[in-house]
């Protein structure tokens, strides 16, 4: 009798751990628009030189766009105030004042998916060093964590292409709501129809390996090798030209995609001698082997709508590239 008394005390310990340890790392799903930030600090530290410190790098302009939005759509808040379904925002920001100085970036501590950032410093002066030292690696984890979930809401429901893989050993998650617009031999076009007015719109198409010489001359090169193609390829009424415009100073970088070598180049377009412009985002991808350059690009035209998450959707589209 004793040892079945056992049995049934251990049998029930078991069964009462394991149900706790499935409560301890239950979290909620997540919520949030796109690049929607919420920022936990007290009214006294958001509305002085801490909250401006945040501004400055977290509300600073959006790279490519032909009018100023912020990188983020910032809601601030009492971090007394953050307790039951506001904890499940999927980026967070937690700046206050505490015992020690310290950065911490949290993997889904209330939600899932969830991405956080915890500063917590001594002093006001601590905690401004701390963001304007460590905003850059916040900045891209959000960013890493919004791309992604702007991917994962894509992928419900995908538009297949095998043409691409077969033209330029591409595949790549188009959402289902874009249309082919154009298909040859060497050159695509997608477009999706805006609710409001106007599109968002992705080009893929092969240059030369020899069209970009050197990484000093490759802006050059790219927007003359853009300019070539949308200016003889996309229909403009009144013969007008869809090419860059270079009133505007575009952002430019070395990366990668999909593991390979790649030149990003951000700006905006125009056409010439029209009212039409809009920001486009360029992926010049070095293909050594099939001796080409893959370009995949992504550009919007929105007239008065807000652009910054029209095209961080489609540098999510072509962030999901995968180059044979």
């Amino acid at each position: 009798m004793k040892s079945l008394y056992l049995v049934l005390f251990s049998t029930i310990l078991f069964v009462s751990c394991k149900s706790d340890s499935k409560k301890s790392t239950y979290r909620q799903h997540s919520v949030g628009n796109i690049n929607s930030l919420q920022v936990l600090i007290t009214d006294d530290l958001w509305n002085g030189e801490v909250g401006e410190e945040i501004r400055n790098y977290f509300a600073a302009q959006t790279e490519g766009l032909p009018q100023e939005e912020p990188l983020f759509s910032i809601n601030q808040m009492d971090p007394s105030t953050f307790s039951g379904f506001v904890k499940s925002n999927r980026i967070f920001l937690h700046v206050t004042i505490g015992a020690e100085d310290k950065v911490k970036i949290a993997k889904d501590p209330y939600a899932r998916p969830q991405t956080g950032a915890i500063i917590t410093a001594t002093t006001k002066q601590g905690l401004i060093k701390l963001i304007k030292q460590n905003h850059k690696k916040i900045i891209e984890a959000f960013h890493k964590s919004e791309i992604k979930e702007r991917q994962r809401r894509t992928a419900i429901s995908l538009k297949d292409i095998d043409s691409l893989k077969e033209r330029f050993g591409l595949s790549i998650q188009i959402p289902s709501a874009y249309r082919i617009a154009h298909k040859g031999a060497d050159f695509y076009w997608l477009r999706k129809d805006l609710k409001k007015s106007g599109s968002t719109n992705i080009l893929i198409y092969n240059a030369p390996l020899n069209a970009i010489t050197s990484d000093s001359t490759a802006l050059t090169e790219v927007l003359k090798i853009r300019d070539s193609i949308g200016g003889n390829l996309l229909p403009v009424e009144d013969d007008g030209k869809f090419i860059s415009d270079y009133d505007y100073s575009p952002n430019f970088y070395l990366t990668e995609l999909d593991g390979k070598f790649a030149y990003l180049t951000k700006g905006v377009w125009t056409v010439e001698g029209e009212f039409m412009a809009g920001p486009f985002i360029n992926y010049a991808v070095r293909d050594e082997k099939n001796n080409r350059y893959l370009i995949i690009e992504g550009f919007t035209y929105a007239p008065q709508t807000k652009k910054r998450n029209l095209q961080f959707e489609l540098a999510s589209i072509i962030q999901s590239a995968k180059i044979k």
